[in-house]
């Protein structure tokens, strides 16, 4: 770190560090970044998999979630889920991708099966499944405790959570954004619980509706403090928020503040070994950009990612392997192949 700040900032001084120019910013964040990952960028081979779409949260900022009686509602039954995993049989997956609405007309046994149904056709590649918020849900409707939850999930071959549902823990921005949803502190409690029970997770912020830089410090630091006790975090997600088909109607974030973001997550968040630009919500060129800027995950194929898309993003639903390698070679880095917890492995 430059030596006019702490070798782990604060939160006074990671508000001063957003507020100076860009490029300053960027180029301690690469310093950071090229010290962890010298120029290598991850990228995975993986399958999206979105269960439902009928969710009794209804966020506002999501353009996702249909009521059960809308026409355009769905809910996949095992036959689905099976018909979705063999599409793709032939491929060399190595992480199945899993989330969902707030279905109340689905018990735990359906998820259960679903995980074991996956697994069973799938025994290579790692389940990454479920929010904090799903598994809140599950233990409220079941009437069992969380960690009840995420046992039965992992013995049905669940591995990671992959840390949506946090949004911004501020609880005066999540009574506007999501007034249903779990609270920030709960997301933490549950993180917690699972990383106790051997389950490792990401984690997530959604930025650039009505939240400010504050906020978003106040976020992280919750992020790093739960780190420093259970180390069971892997990567950081900043979300940038998609601003079409939603009742928020907030602009959601330019290029220098997405590039802030990645640059301030990579400074702050010392004790989190990835950062991931997600360029279904990024777009390709900009996250390209961000690998210069403190990112060294490029996410993966995911085909097909729904939840962005229904927001208008305008990125592909899904990249092949060679695209994705062209895309971070352009960039200027190394491509390198990895499985669901980081470790490189051989295409």
């Amino acid at each position: 770190m430059n030596k006019e700040f702490s070798q782990r900032l604060s939160s006074t001084e990671a508000l001063e560090l957003v507020q100076k120019d860009i490029h300053y910013l960027g180029q301690l964040a690469y310093a950071k970044r090229k010290a962890l990952h010298q120029n290598r960028a991850y990228y995975i081979y993986n399958q999206h998999l979105n269960y439902t779409n009928i969710c009794k949260n209804k966020c506002k900022f999501c353009a996702y979630y249909k009521d059960k009686t809308d026409k355009n509602s769905y809910t996949f039954s095992l036959e689905d889920i099976k018909k979705e995993i063999n599409k793709r049989i032939r491929e060399p997956i190595r992480e199945i991708h899993i989330v969902g609405g707030l279905n109340p007309d689905l018990p735990l046994s359906y998820y259960e099966e679903m995980l074991s149904t996956i697994k069973a056709l799938r025994p290579e590649a790692v389940i990454k499944a479920f929010t904090a918020v799903e598994i809140h849900f599950l233990a409220e409707k079941h009437q069992l405790s969380e960690e009840e939850v995420l046992l039965r999930l992992k013995k049905a071959g669940l591995s990671i959570l992959p840390g949506g549902g946090a949004e911004v823990f501020a609880e005066k921005l999540r009574k506007k954004l999501c007034p249903e949803k779990i609270s920030g502190q709960k997301w933490l409690e549950i993180h917690a619980k699972a990383h106790k029970l051997g389950i490792y997770t990401n984690c997530t912020l959604l930025f650039g509706h009505i939240e400010s830089w504050e906020d978003r410090i106040k976020h992280l630091e919750a992020l790093r403090d739960l780190q420093d006790q259970t180390r069971g975090f892997l990567c950081f997600i900043p979300l940038a928020y998609q601003p079409a088909h939603n009742e928020l109607k907030a602009p959601g974030p330019d290029g220098i503040d997405f590039l802030k973001m990645i640059a301030l997550s990579r400074l702050f968040l010392d004790n989190i070994p990835h950062i991931k630009t997600y360029w279904a919500f990024a777009g390709l060129k900009l996250s390209q950009v961000a690998l210069y800027f403190g990112a060294d995950d490029f996410d993966g194929t995911i085909v097909e990612e729904k939840i962005g898309h229904a927001a208008g993003a305008d990125t592909p639903k899904g990249l092949t392997v060679e695209e994705l390698k062209t895309y971070i070679r352009q960039a200027g880095f190394e491509p390198v192949n990895r499985n669901s917890f980081f470790e490189e492995v051989k295409n």
